[in-house]
């Protein structure tokens, strides 16, 4: 059998689970051939019951080295978004060394602590943890010095209703993944989708995730005094929704699109003049607000993956974008199809994507974040 490619990807929307992996296993072994080193699959909800038996099938054709998987509410192949209907997208590398991992969350009296990552463990770490019952700010707070990168499972909206596949095992908690040998020298896009308004503020009063004051006034008034500042189009899109964004790195003297890490705006005092934030933030931290849209979320994607160069990715995207967010289907699994030449993608929607902003791991919403394979 002639191995054309490195990568492989391949998707099946047969709403039968056998007939569905045989689809996508037939493609992979056409283009990368038996045996490679790492194989990710992705599945709707629709083959959850059949998880077990997909696995099996992958092992006894392909025989890759090592095999994850997640089950997803909605499934991407190639340019393709399969959006909450039954769908099967198999991804296989050669030359792609990783060791398969298995992460456990134990709360202790000192918090969190994660078990299974082997001592010393360095590089990329490619994981998928079930969102209700693995924290996955436990495994990013670990301190360990490597990349994480990733998207929780989102098939389903309780404890127990998600499925992970690692090898011939399958879990319904906890956390699946591979750690990546440092050779393979792998790159993220992490696309946030949104843009600054108004100006930059120094916080000057806070508690935990409250903040009192920026800049030496009133956390509110600093609001209302950025509000003020935009015009319709701006006001427009701050009534579908206001975030604020975290300065990464402070050593800057000016920051744009990419220098932020973006959380939500939660509520306003208006009696206190304070502002409520979905995460912790301390005094000096410079923090900007932000707005987001189906254009801003196009245009940033587009200018993060313009300079991008890899022979494959895999996508993991937010299941708040899709068609709930841009008019159209396709949109993230197209703009990175494209940019990369039509190389082989493959990914799924996520209930959180994983990866770096300014070279620390985040755990984030409504993004994009893009995995690229040399």
């Amino acid at each position: 059998m002639q191995v054309v490619s490195r990568y492989g990807a391949a998707l099946s929307e047969h709403p039968d689970s056998a007939s569905a992996v045989g689809e996508v296993l037939g493609e992979i072994l056409e283009v990368v051939g038996p045996s490679p080193d790492l194989a990710v699959v992705f599945t709707s909800a629709s083959h959850r019951e059949a998880i077990g038996e997909v696995a099996d099938a992958i092992h006894q054709v392909l025989a890759p080295s090592a095999l994850v998987g997640a089950t997803a509410v909605s499934v991407i192949g190639g340019p393709l978004e399969v959006e909450e209907r039954p769908a099967l997208s198999l991804w296989a590398a050669a030359q792609c060394p990783s060791q398969s991992i298995r992460l456990e969350a134990v709360r202790g009296p000192d918090g969190w602590a994660v078990g299974g990552m082997p001592a010393n463990a360095a590089g990329t770490l490619l994981v998928l943890p079930d969102p209700f019952t693995f924290p996955s700010e436990a495994l990013l707070n670990a301190g360990r010095e490597m990349t994480v990168v990733g998207g929780l499972a989102s098939a389903a909206g309780r404890p127990g209703g998600n499925r992970l596949i690692l090898g011939q095992q399958v879990f319904d908690d906890g956390a699946v993944g591979v750690l990546l040998d440092p050779e393979v020298k792998v790159r993220t896009v992490v696309s946030q989708g949104c843009r600054p308004i108004g100006k930059p503020f120094t916080i000057t009063k806070s508690e935990g995730n409250i903040v009192s004051e920026m800049g030496g006034r009133s956390a509110v008034d600093r609001l209302r005094e950025t509000l003020l500042s935009l015009d319709e189009a701006e006001r427009a899109l701050v009534s579908k929704g206001l975030h604020i964004g975290i300065v990464i790195d402070e050593h800057k003297s000016e920051f744009g699109r990419g220098d932020f890490l973006i959380r939500g705006l939660i509520g306003a005092d208006e009696a206190t003049g304070a502002l409520a934030v979905g995460d912790s933030l301390e005094v000096g931290t410079t923090v900007q607000f932000q707005v987001r849209d189906a254009a801003t979320a196009d245009e940033d994607l587009r200018e993060l993956m313009a300079d991008a160069s890899a022979a494959s990715a895999l996508v993991f995207t937010c299941n708040g974008r899709g068609t709930h967010l841009f008019e159209g289907p396709d949109h993230d699994a197209a703009v990175v199809h494209e940019a990369l030449e039509r190389a082989p993608v493959a990914g799924m929607f996520c209930a959180g994507e994983l990866g770096p902003i300014g070279g620390r791991n985040f755990l984030h919403g409504f993004t994009a974040s893009v995995v690229l394979f040399p």
